[in-house]
């Protein structure tokens, strides 16, 4: 069984920053792209980023503060957020890529979503 778990979220100012963490079990992540999405209230999930074993593809929104990482050893995606925006305020998930996506990734391209982590940034 496949199964995600982030972690990591909070409320910040702005300008400052969290590090999120998704935890996946009964898939390695090696031999997989996991992705990052958002949710803010009233608006449709999108994509953030997305890391593989030919590296990692950001949202423009996010480019330049934003980083995702991985820990093979603990099966662990990560998602350092710096520079931190009113916003980038929403609900974050993370997800497998189980259709290749060619362009930007779309949420129809992932499978086992996370339960989300919330992050809230006051400006």
């Amino acid at each position: 069984q496949v199964q995600l778990v982030e972690s990591g979220g909070g409320l910040v100012q702005a300008g400052d920053s969290l590090r999120l963490s998704c935890s996946v079990s009964g898939r390695t992540i090696s031999r997989n792209r996991i992705g990052w999405f958002r949710q803010a209230p009233g608006k449709e999930r999108e994509f953030v980023a997305r890391i593989g074993r030919s590296g990692s593809y950001y949202a423009d929104s996010v480019k330049g503060r934003f980083t995702s990482s991985s820990d093979d050893a603990k099966n662990t995606v990560y998602l350092q957020m710096n520079s931190l925006k009113p916003e980038d305020t929403g609900i974050y998930f993370c997800a497998v890529e189980t259709s290749l996506s060619v362009g930007t990734p779309m949420p129809w391209h992932y499978e086992h979503w996370g339960q989300g982590t919330q992050v809230t940034v006051s400006s």
